[in-house]
C-alpha cells in the first residue's frame, strides 16, 4: 500500500516537473521571437517616433489599459497612422510574434471593423439617430508601445492597443511571457447588410459559450444561469487588477464527460488566440489549478440575438464576455489572471531574485 502511494506521489510530483520545464521551454521560443521582432520595429522609427513609442518598464502606462475608443481613454504610443508601410510591416511582425494566426486574423479584423462601424454610424448621423459628434473610427488607430529594452535574456514587455483591441505581454528573464489582460471586441458582433453582411468576427467566443448552456439539463441550467438579466457591461471592465468575482454557476465537478469537453472547449478558443506555445501554458495552468474548480455561469436568454453574458471563472483567472450594447450586437470578451495580468506574478519572482 505504502509503495503504491509513493509511486502515486512520484508520477504527481514528476507532472508537475515536467509541466513547469515545458512552460519555461515553450514561452522561450515566443520570447525570443518577440525579442527579435520588437528589436526590429523599434529599428524602423526614427527617434521621435521612438520617443512616442518607448516607456519604462516601471512606468505607469505599461498597467494603464481600455477597450474603447481613443476620444473616450487617452492613449499614449506610436498609432499605425504615424508609420510609414515600413514600419506598418514590423509592427504587425510584433503583432505576429505574440498572438497566433486566427488570433492575428482576428485583431487585424477587429481594426477594419472600425471603418464598418464608422459607415453605420455616419447612416445614422444623417437619419438623424446616431451622436451629433461620433467617434471617429479609423482602422490605423492603434497604438504599439514597448516597455523596457527588448532582450533576448531581459525583462520588459509590449502592448498593442485601440477601440476593442488590446494585448500586452511581458517578458521576464527571456524565459517566461505574461500574456494578459487579453481583450478582444466587436461592434458590430454581426454584419447586419452590406458586401460584409453576416461576417461575426467574434463567433467561436459566443458560439462555444452557447453551445455548452444549450448541453445543460433542466436543473444544471438553473445553477448555471446565474440571472435572467444580463449585466450592462463585463463587471471587471478595464482595472488594472481583478479579484475572482463572487461565487456563481455551475462548477466544472457537475458537468458530464462531454459537457466538460464543450467547457474546455471555451478556453480553447480565448487561448487559442495567442501563439501556440503561450496558449499551451495557459492551458496548462488552469488544468494545474484544477477542472473540477472552474465555474461556468450564464446571464440571459439563451436564444441567439438576445442581450446575454458569461463568465468563466478558475483559482486563477477569469474569463469575462458580454453582447448587450446595440441590443445585444457588440461584444466584449476578456482573459484576466488574478495573481498575472501584466506579469506581476513573474516580475514578484524575477525581484525576489535580484
Amino acid at each position: 500500500m505504502r509503495s503504491s502511494r509513493h509511486a502515486r506521489l512520484f508520477v504527481t510530483a514528476s507532472i508537475v516537473v515536467l509541466y513547469a520545464v515545458g512552460v519555461i521551454i515553450s514561452a522561450e521560443r515566443s520570447a525570443s521571437t518577440m525579442a527579435s521582432s520588437a528589436s526590429a520595429f523599434l529599428a524602423s522609427l526614427n527617434d521621435e517616433q521612438k520617443r512616442q513609442a518607448t516607456f519604462t518598464l516601471d512606468s505607469e502606462e505599461r498597467t494603464r489599459w481600455h477597450f474603447v475608443p481613443v476620444e473616450m481613454h487617452a492613449r499614449k504610443g506610436l498609432t499605425l497612422g504615424e508609420m510609414n508601410e515600413a514600419q506598418r510591416k514590423a509592427a504587425h511582425e510584433l503583432l505576429k510574434a505574440g498572438l497566433s494566426q486566427r488570433g492575428y486574423m482576428t485583431a487585424t479584423a477587429i481594426m477594419e471593423l472600425e471603418t464598418v462601424l464608422g459607415a453605420i454610424e455616419a447612416q445614422m448621423k444623417q437619419a438623424g439617430l446616431g451622436r451629433a459628434d461620433p467617434f471617429r473610427r479609423d482602422p490605423v488607430r492603434y497604438f504599439f508601445s514597448v516597455f523596457g529594452t527588448p532582450s533576448r535574456t531581459g525583462t520588459w514587455g509590449w502592448r498593442a492597443e485601440g477601440h476593442h483591441l488590446s494585448v500586452q505581454f511581458t517578458v521576464v528573464n527571456g524565459k517566461l511571457v505574461a500574456a494578459t489582460p487579453t481583450f478582444f471586441g466587436s461592434n458590430p458582433a454581426e454584419i447586419k447588410e452590406g458586401p460584409q453582411k453576416g461576417v461575426r468576427l467574434l463567433s467561436s467566443v459566443e458560439d462555444a459559450a452557447r453551445t455548452l448552456v444549450e448541453s445543460l439539463t433542466a436543473a444544471q441550467r438553473s445553477t448555471a444561469v446565474m440571472a435572467p438579466v444580463a449585466p450592462a457591461d463585463i463587471l471587471t471592465m478595464a482595472e488594472s487588477s481583478v479579484k475572482p468575482l463572487p461565487a456563481a454557476g455551475i462548477p466544472a465537478s457537475q458537468l458530464d464527460s462531454k459537457q466538460r469537453a464543450l467547457l474546455m472547449n471555451v478556453l480553447d478558443v480565448y487561448a487559442g488566440f495567442m501563439a501556440p506555445d503561450l496558449a499551451a501554458e495557459r492551458l496548462g495552468k488552469v488544468k494545474a489549478a484544477g477542472i473540477d474548480l472552474i465555474a461556468f455561469a450564464w446571464a440571459g436568454p439563451i436564444e441567439r440575438g438576445q442581450k446575454h453574458y458569461y463568465r468563466v471563472q478558475g483559482p486563477t483567472f477569469l474569463i469575462e464576455y458580454d453582447n448587450t450594447q446595440n441590443e445585444g450586437n457588440h461584444i466584449h470578451s476578456v482573459w484576466r489572471d488574478f495573481d498575472g495580468d501584466f506579469g506581476r506574478d513573474l516580475l514578484r519572482e524575477h525581484l525576489r531574485g535580484h
